[in-house]
């Protein structure tokens, strides 16, 4: 299994976001991952399609990967897709008609996938999970960094690794909260292929320093070599 490490830039620095992101990437991450709160579906308001626009425009061509946090969800879905997003990612009880949603995603150029919150059931895959090309599982509620991962969410991890097994699919299996070189590991043993970690990376090293994250993304891919 290929693993990819996905550092979230709702810990970044804003005030110098485009160095970041080339820092993070050039330590070792494969992907970017984009966290979009309203404050209407989760307690929060963070960022919109002119960063993922601005990001591009700087020069970022690794995946970007949008997880939207927002309700309703498919009217910002075409802005997001032109501002270079790769994934867009949805909750289920965010949108009126799933999937539509999801044909949405895949109508304007993007991948799409589905995310559950660590208490909502998995029955909507029963019917979707062949539409889909990533799967996310929050190991910690939905609105803020920062937080203790739930355990309880490598059992979901295992289930959906099953499922898409069973059907011989080629889904990503992405986990986000929590995330680190502590518990990676058995994260990965689980069934999971691509990890968020937000505070775990950007909070890593001192600041002004280019080659701050080389430990941290280092630290992560050892555990993963253990798996």
């Amino acid at each position: 299994m290929t693993y990819r490490i996905a550092p979230s830039i709702l810990s970044a620095n804003f005030a110098k976001l485009g160095e970041e992101v080339d820092n993070v990437l050039k330590s070792g991450a494969d992907i970017v991952h984009f966290d979009v709160m309203d404050n209407h579906y989760v307690p929060n308001l963070t960022i919109g399609p002119l960063v993922c626009e601005a990001l591009r425009k700087h020069g970022v061509t690794a995946p970007i990967d949008v997880h939207l946090m927002v309700k309703p969800v498919d009217r910002i879905i075409p802005d997001f897709a032109k501002a270079g997003a790769t994934y867009i990612t949805f909750h289920p009880e965010a949108s009126e008609h799933i999937d539509r949603t999801i044909g949405l995603i895949r109508e304007s150029g993007c991948k799409p996938g589905l995310v559950f919150n660590p208490a909502t059931p998995l029955d909507v895959l029963d019917w979707t999970l062949d539409k889909l090309d990533m799967v996310l599982l929050m190991s910690v509620n939905p609105g803020f960094g920062g937080q203790k991962f739930i355990p309880h969410v490598l059992d979901k991890a295992r289930k959906v690794r099953q499922m898409i097994e069973a059907r011989g699919l080629e889904v990503s299996l992405e986990i986000d909260g929590g995330v680190g070189p502590a518990n990676i590991m058995e994260v990965a043993r689980a069934g999971v292929d691509t990890f968020v970690a937000g505070s775990a990376v950007f909070g890593a090293g001192k600041d002004n320093d280019p080659q701050r994250y080389n430990s941290i993304i280092a630290s992560l891919r050892a555990e993963l070599a253990k798996v």
